[in-house]
């Protein structure tokens, strides 16, 4: 495992809702970013994030990761669920709350 590998498996493990997201969370830096934390404040999830654009590195390793082209991405319990559009048409569903319910990340109301 590669050192960036490694280190963004460390990050996914390292906290049960984890984006990796363009900007930060009080300043996201594009509109996908700035979609997912707004779901993410909505439904009241904790989460930490990683800003991709402060690290090449991460920038890159990231999508090699998860095989997944664009940012932002989620990842739960480890999981990885998806990108922007993926995370908002499961929380227009009720899935995405459901699934933070499951893994046990959310309080069922």
């Amino acid at each position: 495992m590669s050192d960036t590998n490694a280190r963004i498996q460390g990050l996914i493990d390292g906290s049960p809702v984890f984006l990796f997201m363009k900007g930060t969370p009080t300043f996201p830096q594009c509109g996908f970013s700035a979609t997912v934390i707004s779901i993410l404040d909505h439904l009241g999830v904790r989460y930490e994030s990683a800003n991709i654009l402060e690290d090449a590195d991460l920038r890159q390793g990231i999508k090699d990761f998860s095989n997944w082209p664009t940012i932002p991405q989620l990842y739960v319990k480890g999981e990885f669920v998806g990108g922007c559009d993926i995370t908002k048409e499961m929380f227009q569903s009720g899935e995405l709350k459901q699934l933070f319910e499951d893994k046990g990340v959310l309080q069922a109301a």
